[in-house]
Protein backbone atom coordinates (compact mmCIF):
# COMPACT_ATOMS: atom_id res chain seq x y z
CA UNK A 1 0.00 0.00 0.00
CA UNK A 2 2.79 2.39 0.91
CA UNK A 3 6.41 2.88 -0.16
CA UNK A 4 9.01 3.35 2.54
CA UNK A 5 10.58 6.78 2.70
CA UNK A 6 14.03 6.93 1.12
CA UNK A 7 14.70 10.63 0.45
CA UNK A 8 16.68 11.83 3.46
CA UNK A 9 17.04 15.36 2.08
CA UNK A 10 13.60 16.34 3.37
CA UNK A 11 12.15 16.28 6.84
CA UNK A 12 10.81 12.80 7.49
CA UNK A 13 7.31 13.80 8.53
CA UNK A 14 6.85 15.85 5.33
CA UNK A 15 7.98 12.89 3.22
CA UNK A 16 5.49 10.61 4.93
CA UNK A 17 2.68 13.17 4.62
CA UNK A 18 3.43 13.63 0.93
CA UNK A 19 3.24 9.92 0.17
CA UNK A 20 -0.02 9.46 2.03
CA UNK A 21 -1.47 12.61 0.45
CA UNK A 22 -0.61 11.43 -3.06
CA UNK A 23 -2.32 8.11 -2.39
CA UNK A 24 -5.42 10.04 -1.35
CA UNK A 25 -5.27 12.56 -4.20
CA UNK A 26 -4.85 9.81 -6.80
CA UNK A 27 -7.81 7.88 -5.44
CA UNK A 28 -5.75 4.89 -4.35
CA UNK A 29 -7.00 5.61 -0.83
CA UNK A 30 -10.63 6.65 -1.12
CA UNK A 31 -12.61 9.20 0.89
CA UNK A 32 -14.02 7.79 4.13
CA UNK A 33 -11.52 4.93 4.01
CA UNK A 34 -9.74 4.29 7.29
CA UNK A 35 -5.96 4.26 7.40
CA UNK A 36 -3.98 1.50 9.15
CA UNK A 37 -3.36 1.97 12.85
CA UNK A 38 -0.47 4.08 14.11
CA UNK A 39 1.78 1.11 14.82
CA UNK A 40 1.27 -0.33 11.34
CA UNK A 41 2.01 3.01 9.68
CA UNK A 42 5.19 3.42 11.72
CA UNK A 43 6.36 0.00 10.56
CA UNK A 44 5.43 0.68 6.93
CA UNK A 45 7.44 3.90 6.81
CA UNK A 46 10.14 2.99 9.30
CA UNK A 47 9.51 6.15 11.33
CA UNK A 48 8.85 6.97 14.96
CA UNK A 49 5.44 7.72 16.42
CA UNK A 50 6.50 11.33 16.84
CA UNK A 51 7.29 11.69 13.12
CA UNK A 52 4.07 9.93 12.14
CA UNK A 53 1.97 12.16 14.39
CA UNK A 54 3.59 15.24 12.82
CA UNK A 55 2.62 13.82 9.42
CA UNK A 56 -0.99 13.28 10.41
CA UNK A 57 -1.14 16.81 11.84
CA UNK A 58 0.06 18.15 8.50
CA UNK A 59 -2.50 16.10 6.57
CA UNK A 60 -5.27 17.12 8.97
CA UNK A 61 -4.40 20.79 8.50
CA UNK A 62 -4.93 20.31 4.74
CA UNK A 63 -8.35 18.76 5.28
CA UNK A 64 -7.34 15.34 3.98
CA UNK A 65 -7.79 13.24 7.11
CA UNK A 66 -9.31 13.33 10.57
CA UNK A 67 -8.40 11.32 13.65
CA UNK A 68 -10.83 10.36 16.38
CA UNK A 69 -10.27 8.45 19.60
CA UNK A 70 -11.34 4.78 19.36
CA UNK A 71 -12.21 5.31 15.68
CA UNK A 72 -8.81 5.87 14.12
CA UNK A 73 -7.73 8.01 11.18
CA UNK A 74 -10.10 8.38 8.24
CA UNK A 75 -9.83 10.12 4.89
CA UNK A 76 -12.23 13.06 4.73
CA UNK A 77 -14.64 13.75 1.87
CA UNK A 78 -13.18 15.69 -1.07
CA UNK A 79 -15.28 18.72 -0.16
CA UNK A 80 -12.98 19.23 2.84
CA UNK A 81 -9.66 19.10 0.97
CA UNK A 82 -7.79 22.42 0.82
CA UNK A 83 -6.99 22.47 -2.89
CA UNK A 84 -5.59 26.01 -2.77
CA UNK A 85 -2.91 25.02 -0.28
CA UNK A 86 0.44 25.52 -2.12
CA UNK A 87 1.98 22.37 -0.65
CA UNK A 88 -1.04 20.29 -1.59
CA UNK A 89 -0.88 21.65 -5.13
CA UNK A 90 2.79 20.72 -5.26
CA UNK A 91 1.97 17.17 -4.20
CA UNK A 92 -0.53 16.86 -7.05
CA UNK A 93 2.25 17.20 -9.63
CA UNK A 94 3.26 13.96 -11.31
CA UNK A 95 0.08 12.05 -10.51
CA UNK A 96 -1.25 9.90 -13.34
CA UNK A 97 -4.55 11.79 -13.41
CA UNK A 98 -3.06 15.30 -13.33
CA UNK A 99 -5.23 16.22 -16.34
CA UNK A 100 -8.32 15.88 -14.15
CA UNK A 101 -6.99 18.51 -11.75
CA UNK A 102 -5.95 20.76 -14.63
CA UNK A 103 -9.42 20.53 -16.12
CA UNK A 104 -10.97 21.56 -12.80
CA UNK A 105 -8.45 24.36 -12.48
CA UNK A 106 -9.38 25.56 -15.96
CA UNK A 107 -12.94 25.96 -14.72
CA UNK A 108 -11.66 28.17 -11.91
CA UNK A 109 -9.59 30.23 -14.34
CA UNK A 110 -12.62 30.74 -16.60
CA UNK A 111 -14.59 32.04 -13.64
CA UNK A 112 -12.07 34.56 -12.33
CA UNK A 113 -9.28 35.33 -14.80
CA UNK A 114 -11.28 37.31 -17.42
CA UNK A 115 -12.37 39.71 -14.68
CA UNK A 116 -8.82 39.87 -13.36
CA UNK A 117 -7.67 40.97 -16.82
CA UNK A 118 -10.42 43.58 -16.97
CA UNK A 119 -9.41 44.93 -13.57
CA UNK A 120 -5.74 44.97 -14.58
CA UNK A 121 -6.65 47.06 -17.63
CA UNK A 122 -8.23 49.59 -15.28
CA UNK A 123 -5.90 49.58 -12.29
CA UNK A 124 -2.43 48.41 -13.39
CA UNK A 125 0.27 50.86 -12.36
CA UNK A 126 2.90 52.23 -14.71
CA UNK A 127 5.47 49.87 -13.23
CA UNK A 128 3.16 46.88 -13.64
CA UNK A 129 2.49 47.81 -17.28
CA UNK A 130 6.24 48.08 -17.84
CA UNK A 131 6.66 44.63 -16.30
CA UNK A 132 3.96 43.19 -18.56
CA UNK A 133 5.68 44.79 -21.56
CA UNK A 134 8.98 43.09 -20.75
CA UNK A 135 7.27 39.76 -20.15
CA UNK A 136 5.29 39.99 -23.39
CA UNK A 137 8.44 40.62 -25.40
CA UNK A 138 10.10 37.67 -23.69
CA UNK A 139 7.10 35.46 -24.50
CA UNK A 140 7.12 36.47 -28.17
CA UNK A 141 10.83 35.68 -28.38
CA UNK A 142 10.37 32.34 -26.62
CA UNK A 143 7.50 31.37 -28.94
CA UNK A 144 9.50 32.28 -32.04
CA UNK A 145 12.41 30.17 -30.81
CA UNK A 146 10.24 27.36 -29.41
CA UNK A 147 11.99 27.88 -26.10
CA UNK A 148 9.57 26.08 -23.78
CA UNK A 149 11.55 26.81 -20.63
CA UNK A 150 11.58 30.57 -21.19
CA UNK A 151 7.94 30.52 -22.26
CA UNK A 152 6.95 28.75 -19.04
CA UNK A 153 8.86 31.20 -16.86
CA UNK A 154 7.56 34.34 -18.56
CA UNK A 155 3.98 33.14 -19.10
CA UNK A 156 3.71 32.29 -15.42
CA UNK A 157 5.00 35.75 -14.47
CA UNK A 158 2.66 37.35 -17.02
CA UNK A 159 -0.44 35.80 -15.43
CA UNK A 160 0.86 36.42 -11.93
CA UNK A 161 1.43 40.10 -12.71
CA UNK A 162 -2.12 40.41 -14.04
CA UNK A 163 -3.54 39.17 -10.74
CA UNK A 164 -1.25 41.49 -8.82
CA UNK A 165 -2.43 44.40 -11.01
CA UNK A 166 -6.11 44.08 -10.12
CA UNK A 167 -5.81 46.32 -7.05
CA UNK A 168 -8.25 43.89 -5.41
CA UNK A 169 -7.04 42.07 -2.33
CA UNK A 170 -9.28 39.08 -3.08
CA UNK A 171 -7.73 38.51 -6.51
CA UNK A 172 -4.13 39.11 -5.51
CA UNK A 173 -3.66 35.81 -3.58
CA UNK A 174 -4.34 33.83 -6.77
CA UNK A 175 -1.19 35.30 -8.27
CA UNK A 176 0.80 34.01 -5.30
CA UNK A 177 -0.91 30.90 -3.94
CA UNK A 178 -1.49 29.28 -7.33
CA UNK A 179 2.10 29.63 -8.50
CA UNK A 180 2.60 25.86 -8.54
CA UNK A 181 -0.56 24.98 -10.44
CA UNK A 182 -0.03 27.83 -12.92
CA UNK A 183 3.42 26.47 -13.69
CA UNK A 184 2.04 22.95 -14.12
CA UNK A 185 -0.74 24.28 -16.38
CA UNK A 186 1.68 26.30 -18.50
CA UNK A 187 4.15 23.40 -18.75
CA UNK A 188 1.35 21.41 -20.41
CA UNK A 189 0.34 24.34 -22.60
CA UNK A 190 3.74 24.83 -24.24
CA UNK A 191 3.89 21.22 -25.40
CA UNK A 192 3.90 21.08 -29.19
CA UNK A 193 4.38 24.82 -29.58
CA UNK A 194 0.73 25.80 -28.94
CA UNK A 195 1.58 29.07 -27.25
CA UNK A 196 -1.66 30.94 -28.11
CA UNK A 197 0.49 34.02 -28.64
CA UNK A 198 -2.26 36.03 -30.36
CA UNK A 199 -4.60 35.69 -27.39
CA UNK A 200 -1.85 36.64 -24.96
CA UNK A 201 -0.92 39.62 -27.13
CA UNK A 202 -4.58 40.67 -27.23
CA UNK A 203 -4.76 40.62 -23.43
CA UNK A 204 -1.53 42.59 -23.21
CA UNK A 205 -2.60 45.25 -25.75
CA UNK A 206 -5.95 45.70 -24.03
CA UNK A 207 -4.36 46.13 -20.61
CA UNK A 208 -1.83 48.59 -21.99
CA UNK A 209 -4.59 50.65 -23.62
CA UNK A 210 -6.85 50.43 -20.58
CA UNK A 211 -9.63 48.59 -22.45
CA UNK A 212 -11.27 46.37 -19.81
CA UNK A 213 -13.84 44.85 -22.17
CA UNK A 214 -11.20 43.79 -24.68
CA UNK A 215 -8.96 42.40 -21.95
CA UNK A 216 -11.87 40.31 -20.68
CA UNK A 217 -12.78 39.16 -24.19
CA UNK A 218 -9.25 38.07 -25.16
CA UNK A 219 -8.88 36.20 -21.89
CA UNK A 220 -12.12 34.34 -22.57
CA UNK A 221 -10.76 33.40 -25.99
CA UNK A 222 -7.53 32.16 -24.42
CA UNK A 223 -9.43 29.91 -22.04
CA UNK A 224 -11.78 28.38 -24.60
CA UNK A 225 -11.98 24.60 -24.56
CA UNK A 226 -10.60 24.46 -28.11
CA UNK A 227 -7.36 25.89 -26.76
CA UNK A 228 -7.33 23.55 -23.77
CA UNK A 229 -7.15 19.99 -25.16
CA UNK A 230 -5.56 17.95 -22.40
CA UNK A 231 -6.01 14.65 -24.21
CA UNK A 232 -4.05 15.86 -27.22
CA UNK A 233 -1.85 18.94 -27.19
CA UNK A 234 -3.09 21.33 -24.48
CA UNK A 235 -2.63 25.09 -24.55
CA UNK A 236 -2.88 27.77 -21.90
Amino acid sequence: MFIQVEDSSRRVHVQVARQIARKILSGEIEPLQRLPCEMELCEMFGVSRTALRESTKLLSAKGLIESRPKVGTTVRARANWHFLDPQLLDWIQGLENTEVFLSKFLGLRKAIEPEACALAATFATIEQRKQLSVLMQNMIKAAEEFDYEQWTINDHLFHQTIYLSTENQFYIPFGNILTTIFKLFIDHSAEGGRFCINEHKGIYDAIMSGDADQARSYCQQLLKDDNQRFSEVPAA
